[in-house]
């Protein structure tokens, strides 16, 4: 009867935990003087406080909220903003107590009172830690010096990758359908390990880089919001676009959408890794992947699938307006045509009255009185005719092109002398003509397309994205942009790579 009662107990006890709404983190932590800490979590590319816990007592932690925790890896954070160690919370874990000792190294006292699973990433994770110290000491007694020393410390690394690997194998097969195996995985890389050989009868690493694109996201659940909740997804999918996928414009497009799919439409990972790969290809170094971020705003933000993103809604129009300013600046556009005065008109130009025009009206009046011997002196970007035009928009004045064009002279006149069929067509961005009329004087620079905007109608800092100088335009012989936004130390091998394109049609 007694086992019977004990039983009984038992059962009801579990059932009404079961049925307990909102969380209870109990954290026992010897040895700490704490008197303020604070329970974060884990969100994409963010640490956020989730809750704070005032009445520290003998190292007694309690956070509780009448709400559940979301499902991710959350970390108790000491008063100096510290982390003492990560736990994971899923529907079985909101009701939990924790146990460690600050007094003892790698965590080896951390345990959870009534979760084994818990202790199961307790255990994972001082296991790591374990490799980690071995490694570290096994560096120190070596002494790295040599490149055979360098050789023996690979070698160490790679036997307890290998240790790792297979720990991280068997906790996975141990805790499939858990959400803390879930995370592993994320964690885990896909690699081949049956490398076979190629035609030269090396490694065929070809064959290694396909599957380890094709198995990168097995086994990820993108539908799953828990997914971005902690520290591994977003470092995941941050390495897939810069260094995994070709950092070629159409193919990066197809990823985009290929990974976004996989998502709940207006999800918050939706959202997130919709923003995340808006500012990336909206803000890229390399050239030519602005396609990508134009392509972002026609299917998305367009289309009114961006919306609820961001707090502020005017962002989505204005991701839409930068993205049309972009569009016909894209590799492989035809450039936007200019009509410009050249330099040596300005006097003329400054005589119309022009520069004493403080409005846009004013210079729309002075515009329209002069217009007859305007049209005869303007010159335009398309009249020019070369294999090759060197499109560059810079400032007399500007601390970095003074750098640049002298470099651009010198590259200019050495691809003259090669017999190169090229010309400079030079935009300067400003209206003080006197100061560039001396400076194409005292440069010898007779020999560019020395143009500006004196009759204030092209505005060809918005035109051409201008801002900041110098800015560094190719164009073929039809106007198609080949290069943009580069140095001068960039334009000689552009223009090989141009001629071999000319060779080939």
């Amino acid at each position: 009867m007694k086992r019977f009662f004990l039983a009984f107990v038992f059962c009801f006890s579990a059932i009404y935990a079961h049925s307990q709404s909102g969380y209870d983190i109990t954290i026992n932590l010897n040895n700490c003087n704490d008197t303020i800490a604070y329970l974060t979590f884990y969100q994409f590319d963010k640490t956020l406080i989730k809750d704070t816990c005032t009445t520290i007592k003998n190292g007694r932690i309690v956070f509780k909220g009448k709400n559940k925790l979301d499902k991710g890896i959350y970390s108790l954070v000491s008063q100096k903003k510290s982390i003492y160690f990560d736990f994971f919370i899923d529907d079985q874990t909101q009701i939990i107590e924790l146990n460690n000792d600050l007094a003892k190294n790698d965590l080896e006292d951390l345990s959870a009172v009534n979760s084994p699973l818990e202790n199961e990433f307790f255990n994972y994770i001082k296991f790591i830690n374990k490799q980690n110290k071995e490694f570290q000491d096994y560096r120190t007694e070596i002494n790295v010096k040599t490149k055979k020393d360098t050789l023996l410390l690979n070698e160490k690394q790679k036997v307890l990758d290998k240790r790792i690997q297979a720990y991280e194998k068997n906790f996975l097969e141990k805790n499939k359908a858990t959400y803390i195996a879930d995370v592993l995985n994320l964690k885990m890389e896909k690699v081949l390990q049956d490398i076979p050989k190629a035609s030269n009868g090396r490694p065929d690493s070809l064959m290694v880089y396909k599957y380890y694109k094709k198995h990168y996201w097995d086994n990820i659940d993108f539908k799953e919001e828990a997914t971005m909740r902690n520290p591994f997804f977003f470092p995941k999918l941050k390495k897939y676009f810069e260094s995994v996928i070709v950092s070629y414009p159409d193919s990066v497009i197809v990823e985009v959408d290929r990974i976004l799919e996989k998502t709940k439409p207006g999800s918050f990972l939706n959202k997130y890794m919709l923003a995340h790969l808006t500012y990336t290809y909206e803000t890229s170094k390399i050239m030519g992947l602005d396609k990508v971020f134009v392509h972002i705003s026609d299917k998305y933000f367009k289309t009114g699938k961006a919306a609820g993103i961001y707090d502020d809604e005017s962002v989505i129009n204005r991701i839409i307006k930068r993205a049309d300013l972009l569009r016909p600046l894209l590799i492989g556009a035809t450039a936007p045509d200019l009509s410009m005065i050249k330099a040596g008109d300005y006097p003329i130009v400054k005589k119309m009255g022009f520069e004493a025009a403080k409005t846009s009206d004013e210079a729309t009046k002075v515009y329209y009185a002069n217009e007859g011997t305007l049209n005869k002196m303007f010159n335009h970007l398309y009249s020019v005719n070369s294999d090759f035009i060197i499109l560059v928009f810079w400032d007399v004045d500007c601390g970095h092109c003074q750098k640049e064009i002298p470099k651009l002279i010198k590259l200019y006149n050495e691809l003259k002398k090669d017999k190169k069929d090229v010309k400079v067509y030079s935009v300067y961005t400003l209206h003080e003509g006197d100061k560039y009329l001396k400076y194409i004087a005292d440069n010898n620079l007779q020999d560019w397309i020395n143009v500006y905007d004196g009759a204030h109608i092209n505005n060809v800092t918005v035109k051409y994205d201008v801002y900041s100088t110098p800015v560094i335009y190719v164009l073929d012989k039809n106007k198609k942009i080949k290069a943009k936004r580069i140095g001068v130390e960039q334009l000689n091998d552009i223009i090989k790579e141009m001629e071999k394109e000319y060779l080939n049609k």
